[in-house]
C-alpha cells in the first residue's frame, strides 16, 4: 500500500506541475503555434529522469526503490511519460540494442499518434 501512495502522491504533484507549466507557457507565448508547454515538459522530464536515474544508480540504497516510485514513476510519470520512454530508449542503446531502440522509438511515435487518430475518429463518429 505504501508503494501505491508514493506513486499517487508523486503523480499528483507531477500532473499539477505539468498543468502549471502549460498555463505558464500559454501566458508567456499567447497564440504560439508550437506546443511549448508540452515540448518543455518532455525536455525537462527527460533531463530530470536522466539526473534521477544516474543518481539512483550511483547512490541509491535501500531507499532507492521508494525514491524511484515517488519521483520516477509518480512525479515524472505525472509530469510526462516521455521521460520514461526516453530512459527506456537510452538503456537499450547502452545495451547495444540499436535496432531495438530505433524500432521502439519509431513504432512508439507512430503507434501513439495512430492510436490517437483512431480514438479521435471513433469519438467523432459517435452521434
Amino acid at each position: 500500500m505504501n508503494n501505491i501512495l508514493l506513486v499517487m502522491g508523486g503523480g499528483a504533484v507531477g500532473a499539477l506541475a505539468r498543468y502549471q507549466l502549460g498555463r505558464f507557457a500559454g501566458h508567456m507565448l499567447p497564440g504560439a503555434l508550437w506546443p511549448w508547454g508540452t515540448f518543455a515538459a518532455n525536455v525537462l522530464g527527460g533531463f530530470a529522469m536522466g539526473l534521477l536515474a544516474g543518481w539512483l544508480a550511483r547512490f541509491g540504497s535501500a531507499s532507492g526503490e521508494a525514491l524511484r516510485l515517488l519521483l520516477a514513476v509518480g512525479l515524472l510519470g505525472g509530469f510526462t511519460t516521455f521521460s520514461s520512454f526516453s530512459l527506456e530508449t537510452v538503456l537499450m542503446i547502452e545495451r547495444g540494442q540499436f535496432v531495438m531502440a530505433m524500432s521502439y522509438t519509431v513504432l512508439s511515435v507512430i503507434a501513439a499518434v495512430g492510436a490517437l487518430v483512431l480514438g479521435l475518429g471513433m469519438m467523432r463518429s459517435v452521434a
